[in-house]
């Protein structure tokens, strides 16, 4: 019985062993593909919105309540145009008011000229009215100006981009009731974080999209960088000219869309790709002539699909896609053949 029992351990212990040895020597089963040459694009990338060049807040210089906005969003205005207009009964009565007391001033001047033409009074009665002509009629200018004030009128030709208020709301000093575009085509305000603000410049090149119309790409140049940048979010804003820019009402780009926006700092072409599932840190795994053997490699730019390879590998070489762990240096394998169709494919 001890014998048997000797006999099956010993026969447990020479199969695991058999199956080590051929787990050891058996070729592991890898996906690989090969480097390709293209273009190496290291760009910043920054979420950006489109507002228009030039934009402009209309905003009355005195509070009251809101009587008519005689303009829709959307519109087209000229300079000039009433957009909104605050109540001013007050105003208009002290108009009025001032008007008379320019009446009275002005037959007072004319009844005094004729006298002193008569010789009747002396000249100097004659400076006094005139005076009292000037004050009543700067003091009709000061009312009629303050009157016009509650006017709100278009500083320039432009676009009506946003109405905020209803008749009869009241509406504060300063409070911005119609935003006007005018003057200049869209372009695209982006936020850069303070870690990747040194490599941006004026002039670069922007490569942008956005989800409201995403069969389309826009072009771009970095046109401004603001020197100081918002501590709170860490960021520095840029601005970016569009390439054949449309108008604030053409479309179908449209003020306060979200843009994507890759700022390309340096372009390589023909440059040594590998896809970036062949990476572990900085080294990539090569099958060669049926083994496995690790490289030490130096990384330029850095993609979410794939990487530049500035030295470490040759553009002969097979690595291998996603290295399993464990793997070791020298180790037997061979290619599947779903990893040949996909490095085909690539």
């Amino acid at each position: 019985m001890r014998r048997r029992t000797t006999i099956a351990i010993a026969a447990v212990v020479l199969v695991a062993v058999a199956v080590a040895i051929g787990w050891w020597r058996w070729p592991l089963g890898v996906q690989t593909a090969r480097p390709t040459r293209g273009p190496a694009i290291d760009a910043v990338y920054a979420t950006g919105v489109v507002e228009p060049t030039v934009m402009v807040p209309v905003a009355p210089r005195s509070g009251g309540r809101l009587a008519a906005i005689q303009v829709a969003e959307g519109a087209s205005v000229r300079r000039g145009q009433v957009l909104a207009r605050i109540e001013s009964a007050d105003l208009e009565q002290t108009v009025q008011e001032m008007e008379a007391r320019v009446r009275l001033a002005r037959t007072q001047y004319e009844r005094t000229r004729d006298l002193v033409a008569q010789k009747f009074i002396s000249p100097a009665e004659l400076d006094r009215t005139r005076t009292e002509l000037e004050a009543a009629q700067a003091g009709l200018r000061r009312a009629q100006a303050q009157r016009d004030y509650n006017l709100l009128v278009a500083p320039a030709d432009g676009v009506v981009l946003r109405r905020d208020g209803e008749p009869g709301q009241f509406i504060p000093a300063g409070q911005t009731v119609i935003t006007l575009a005018c003057c200049a085509p869209l372009r695209v305000s982006a936020e850069v974080d303070e870690e990747d603000i040194a490599r941006v410049a004026v002039g670069q090149k922007v490569a942008m999209r956005t989800d409201a119309l995403p069969n389309q790409l826009f072009d771009g140049e970095v046109a401004e960088i603001t020197p100081k940048g918002d501590p709170v979010s860490r960021s520095y804003r840029v601005r970016i000219r569009l390439g054949n820019a449309p108008a604030a009402a053409a479309g179908p780009l449209r003020t306060g869309m979200t843009m994507d926006t890759n700022i390309i700092v340096a372009r390589r072409e023909a440059a040594l790709l590998v896809p970036s599932r062949a990476l572990k840190g900085d080294a990539v795994w090569v099958l060669s002539d049926g083994r496995l053997h690790r490289r030490e490699v130096r990384k330029g730019v850095v993609g979410s699909e794939r990487v530049e390879i500035l030295s470490g590998l040759a553009e002969g070489d097979t690595v291998v896609l996603d290295p399993p762990e464990g793997v070791r240096e020298d180790q037997r394998a061979r290619a599947s053949s779903a990893a040949s169709a996909a490095s085909t494919a690539r």
